[in-house]
């Protein structure tokens, strides 16, 4: 799809100061400085928004007041001209190590220098809208450097800033924003920059807190860092303490599902793909998208997984989201929505960021939100239908909306579509498009027979064999003895691993097998698994990408369902050594530079991680796992 209509290009960064609190130049320039590599980054957020925290100890990244909201700290997709909040020795540290506190979002970075060592302390305080910076000397004496420059609008618009309590406070406005700094040392302004520099003892704290409020309001009054440390510690721990998951694999699926509950917005209950935008699928390449809103396609894997770890509210919360955002006339579903269910989430480039690493375009919005995507309308009611099953809701709630999104299917179903992978290369009759709208038909039969709901079912159980049919007649190739990307194709793509996880052919089934064996041979690079061969798809972009890790995982449970136990624990040990230091996945990675790619934290990756630790704790067998929520319930197929 084309992008949207662009905005009006601006100047490449700030060219004036507006700093009336001090004026003086800085000695050097740090407009210089290249963003690290993606795994060098942290997340911290607080269930409105997320930043991110690199090693040296700098926030390059973060959006207020919501994930979807113009960042002031930018310099993730530029340079700290573009907004940045670093604390950090003076010096090089002679070791840099990070943790998070157990079961929680507190990240602790740990300094070691020549003179001593220092722990930065960062989060996000829990309804407060406050960042919270803390620095404690553990022994010895550390100097440390503060430099923060907030840059509104993506690292467009330099704020009014002005001093507070003589000094160690500022205030710093711009449009509809305005924050507020509370420092425990003296603060200076240099060069459009708010500078300090400071010494952390053993055994002694300086706390910074940085709180946002629209800028028609009164001042914020920031909260107290200890206070708030304490409240975010004990909140995040109680929400962990109330997970379920006992397997083998606790410590990765606690790490994921915080990161999922940290990239939700609790206001509304969607979950974003990810915190942030453009971050490049190819080393200094053009694929690069704004994944800060919700898709659909996350809707079942997110309510089973959230189910079967025990988060009964969080998964109610999701399920309502989707209903609420989907609302209306089923002609108009959308492949994904905003944190609210916005609808209108236009696509534009963002001329005055040089991208990440130099990969450009940076977008803002999604093109694909126009799309027609029919695997969503499976992904969709298959949600609706677990919702029910699971107790979440009655099925009364949505009968008559699914029922609905079943007469528009009936009328669409055979149309092309850009499929799963939203390709801007034109339409086509995808494969697994086409296995959704069987999952769609399937699962509202199933929900009709369950709760003895009205629907057409003589309509619907011909129209389910009549689409797996026509899966099977166009969708399998028989000279490549597998299924294809699309009806005539000769080229395979990763989401026909999903096939026998949604129920619509056996995983024992000749078939099956062949295609798993064929996408092993044909898309398995170092061992991971890419999504497709972009040589040889027509998807109308340029440019390569690295291996998309959702499908590595999903070859994982393919191992798993026909029984090869070895195989699949050796690829998820493979795929949990991907991770970074901290456990946290983007959404590719680049086996060549070993390297992660594209947007991070990414809520897929961690889905498909959690899904797959269940498969793997509960292998005895396809209908076991299925009974259990650990992948969309398609035992029943009916199909031959």
């Amino acid at each position: 799809m084309a992008p949207g209509r662009r905005r009006p290009a601006r100047p490449a960064g700030p060219k004036t100061a507006v700093d009336n609190a001090d004026t003086e130049r800085a000695d050097g320039a740090t407009a210089g400085r290249h963003p690290p590599p993606i795994e060098d980054y942290a997340l911290i957020g607080d269930c409105h928004t997320a930043a991110l925290v690199s090693k040296d100890g700098s926030i390059d990244w973060l959006c207020w007041p919501r994930s979807d909201s113009p960042a002031c700290f930018a310099a993730l997709l530029g340079t700290p001209d573009n907004g940045r909040w670093r604390i950090a020795p003076a010096e090089t540290p002679v070791r840099v190590t990070r943790r998070y506190w157990p079961g929680t979002m507190v990240l602790e970075t740990l300094f070691e220098t020549a003179g001593g060592t220092a722990a930065l302390i960062d989060f996000m305080a829990v309804e407060k809208n406050s960042v919270v910076r803390i620095v404690e000397g553990r022994t010895g004496t550390v100097e440390m450097r503060f430099d923060l420059s907030l840059r509104f609008e993506y690292g467009s618009a330099v704020p009014w800033v002005t001093r507070l309590n003589h000094g160690s406070g500022i205030r710093a406005i711009v449009g509809p924003d305005q924050v507020v700094l509370q420092s425990d040392v003296k603060l200076h302004g240099r060069a459009m920059t708010t500078v300090a520099a400071f010494q952390a003892e053993a055994g002694q704290r300086k706390r910074f807190v940085l709180t946002h409020a629209a800028s028609h309001l009164d001042v914020p009054v920031p909260p107290n860092a200890d206070e708030a440390l304490d409240d975010t510690d004990a909140a995040w721990s109680s929400w962990t303490g109330r997970g379920k998951y006992r397997g083998r694999y606790r410590d990765e699926v606690q790490r994921s599902l915080l990161t999922l509950k940290a990239l939700s917005y609790y206001p509304t209950g969607g979950i974003v793909a990810a915190p942030t935008t453009s971050l490049p699928e190819e080393p200094g390449g053009a694929r690069n998208w704004d994944y800060r809103f919700c898709w659909l396609r996350d809707a079942t894997f997110t309510l089973l997984a959230l189910m079967h770890a025990g988060y009964r509210e969080e998964a109610q919360a999701w399920g309502a989201w989707l209903r609420r955002s989907v609302a209306g006339s089923p002609s108009q579903l959308q492949t994904l929505y905003g944190i609210g269910g916005e609808r209108w989430i236009q696509e534009w480039t963002v001329p005055w960021l040089a991208g990440y690493q130099g990969a450009s375009p940076v977008r803002v919005g999604n093109a694909a939100s126009t799309q027609l995507q029919l695997d969503v309308y499976g992904e969709l009611i298959d949600a609706i239908y677990q919702e029910t099953v699971l107790g979440l809701v009655p099925s009364s709630k949505s009968w008559e909306l699914q029922r609905a999104l079943m007469l528009h299917l009936e009328k669409i179903w055979e149309q092309p579509d850009e499929s799963i992978w939203e390709v801007r290369g034109g339409a086509q009759n995808f494969t697994f498009s086409k296995v959704m709208v069987w999952v769609a038909v399937d699962r509202s039969i199933r929900a009709a027979e369950a709760f003895n709901q009205p629907a057409p079912l003589e309509r619907w159980r011909a129209m389910r064999t009549r689409v797996h049919e026509t899966v099977c007649q166009h969708g399998f190739s028989e000279s490549r003895n597998s299924f294809v990307t699309y009806f005539g194709a000769d080229s395979l793509d990763a989401s026909l691993l999903l096939l026998p996880l949604v129920g619509f052919l056996p995983p024992e089934d000749p078939r099956i097998r062949s295609t798993v064996e064929a996408i092993g041979r044909d898309l398995m690079v170092n061992g991971l698994i890419r999504r497709y061969r972009t040589d040889q798809t027509a998807d109308g972009l340029t440019g390569g990408e690295g291996v998309f890790l959702a499908c590595s995982f999903w070859y994982v449970d393919n191992l798993v369902l026909q029984g090869r136990m070895q195989e699949a624990r050796a690829m998820f040990a493979r795929l949990l050594s991907l991770s970074n230091d901290i456990g946290l996945l983007a959404e590719e990675y680049d086996p060549v530079g070993c390297r992660q790619l594209g947007n991070f934290p990414q809520a897929f990756s961690h889905l498909a991680l959690i899904n797959s630790a269940l498969n793997l704790d509960t292998h005895d067998g396809p209908a076991e796992q299925r009974s259990q929520g650990v992948a969309p319930d398609g035992s029943q197929t009916g199909e031959d």
